[in-house]
């Protein structure tokens, strides 16, 4: 808004404002202190830049350590080839980053002779990045201080002042070792992202005839982006995350595939790598529910997981009924029995599903609002009451849109769906957590239709087999047509027996939001 439109007494109050600020900066002393204080950051800055970096010997590797000035703290590990490692591990104006350099052969050969060795390595490399990074923050103290020295001499040819600035650049630097230390986040070490970029991934770029040339091409090698980032990601479990083992069940979610027929490669090569028990499905896996279409859902047979399924607003009854007849599917709906569906609760890998079609046949956009955003929400309330007396109780709700699954909040611990194709989630006031999938699918076609195109989306979720609550889940990304980007990101769940139907506390929701309610994809 311009001065002029502000009103007078307004006028009067900012010009009262800039006449004190004027009068301030008019100071000769407080001009001094601000120049100190601009020359004992910038010295800082320019030392940290240049002498604030170290090679070290970490266990079998060789190590690039380096402190650097940054808006956000963080601890970034960079494997190139391969990609990064980033912990969000403080806040501050100081970011770790280390960068393996090269691993040293003549020690691996040693480790693969006598395997006792790596009895000890943990607690070798443990030490050897202790010493490390000790090292370097005295080496980035005297880096900053030698600059602010430096940069006090040149600007203000006195030795007082500069050593103010010296003074000056002490402070901020055990400021910032001080926030770094004081907003650590030790979750930050079970929740690591990764994110690579895979010279095997094809460039698959420009025209819509170049999409379709390359298309089979760029299938498999999507499949194998995944498989080789699955596998980078398993070398990390030595953090302290959440360790799946014999008494966990691991779900995938998918949802939104519309047609694309590179999603069952993803699907496939994700469920075998991280061992899936079982697939969810929370609909629109074809465009219009034609019965053409229906031959894109013979796939689900090659899958060596069983398929559970509910309709979405893209899927017409009769591709419910075609996907029921496909080994290992399970159909979820209200038809118990009909029309090919397997009813509404099914139990599967030691999980209890509730599931149910969306209501709505919209495979164009002109009955969208029909039925209206309420009328779903109060869809999925009388839905959650007729199922809050199953005995044993439902782990997992299936629906299609989340508006529908809001409806759910206090009856179930987990209500997964779709339709947004922007994955996000959020516990409920009650305490149930609704998590909305991204699309699996890059949404077919119609992922093409923006500026950049929309991300292949699926989740790994973890389950406690004897209480069936959630303990963690893997968001898996993968860029989509002509992009080589992959991305795995780990989450722990902050309360997993925490009660349902009670309000749950603000701090509960720790990452994302819920999609908006009544999206019409």
């Amino acid at each position: 808004m311009a001065l002029s439109t502000l009103r007078t007494p307004t006028r009067a109050v900012v010009r009262a404002v800039a006449r004190a600020v004027a009068r301030c900066l008019g100071s000769p002393r407080l001009r001094r202190i601000v120049a100190v204080i601009a020359v004992a950051v910038g010295g800082a800055w320019l030392g940290l830049l240049v002498g604030a970096h170290m090679t070290a010997e970490v266990g079998p590797t060789d190590v690039r350590l380096s402190l650097r000035p940054s808006l956000v703290g963080d601890v970034v590990v960079d494997v190139a080839p391969l990609g990064t490692l980033g912990l969000d591990s403080h806040d501050g104006p100081l970011q770790l980053a280390a960068t393996v350099q090269r691993v040293r052969p003549e020690e691996v050969q040693r480790i693969i002779q006598d395997p006792q060795l790596l009895n000890g390595l943990g607690d070798e490399v443990d030490e050897d990045l202790r010493e490390a990074l000790l090292n370097l923050v005295m080496r980035a103290t005297m880096s900053a201080v030698g600059g602010a020295a430096l940069l006090g001499l040149v600007v203000f040819r006195t030795p007082a002042r500069a050593g103010w600035s010296v003074l000056t650049c002490c402070v901020v630097m055990l400021g910032s070792v001080t926030a770094g230390v004081g907003t650590f986040n030790p979750r930050s070490l079970a929740e690591p992202r990764y994110t690579g970029l895979l010279a095997s991934a094809p460039s698959v770029v420009g025209s819509a005839e170049s999409v379709v040339q390359n298309f089979s091409r760029y299938t498999d090698q999507l499949a194998d982006v995944v498989t080789n980032v699955s596998r980078v990601y398993e070398t990390t479990s030595t953090l302290p995350a959440y360790e799946a083992d014999s008494s966990t069940v691991r779900l995938l979610h998918v949802s939104d595939l519309h047609l694309n027929p590179a999603a069952w490669q993803v699907i496939d090569s994700v469920s075998r790598q991280f061992q899936a028990d079982v697939i969810v499905d929370t609909g629109d896996i074809t465009d219009h529910g034609s019965k053409t279409e229906n031959r894109f859902l013979t796939e689900i047979s090659d899958l060596d997981t069983p398929y559970v399924f509910v309709r979405g607003n893209h899927d017409s009854m009769g591709t419910q009924e075609a996907l029921a007849k496909q080994k290992g599917a399970i159909v979820l709906d209200e038809n118990a029995g009909e029309n090919g569906s397997d009813g509404q609760v099914a139990e599967v890998a030691g999980l209890r599903f509730f599931g149910i079609g969306d209501p709505r046949f919209t495979p164009d956009k002109r009955t969208r609002e029909h039925p209206s955003a309420e009328a779903l929400f109060a869809e999925g309330q009388q839905l959650a009451q007729d199922i809050g007396a199953q005995d044993p109780p439902i782990d997992v709700a299936a629906v299609h849109d989340p508006t529908e699954g809001r409806g759910f909040d206090g009856t179930v611990p987990l209500v997964l769906s779709g339709h947004a194709h922007r994955r996000s989630t959020q516990i409920l006031p009650r305490g149930t957590r609704l998590f909305v999938q991204g699309s699996t699918g890059g949404a077919g076609l119609r992922g093409l239709e923006h500026e950049e195109p929309t991300p292949v989306e699926c989740t790994v979720f973890y389950f406690n087999k004897e209480t069936g609550r959630l303990q963690a889940w893997d968001d898996i990304t993968v860029g989509g047509i002509g992009l080589a980007s992959a991305r795995i990101e780990r989450h722990l769940e902050p309360a997993p027996d925490r009660k349902i139907g009670l309000p749950a506390s603000p701090s509960s929701s720790p990452s994302g939001t819920s999609s908006p309610a009544g999206t019409s994809p």
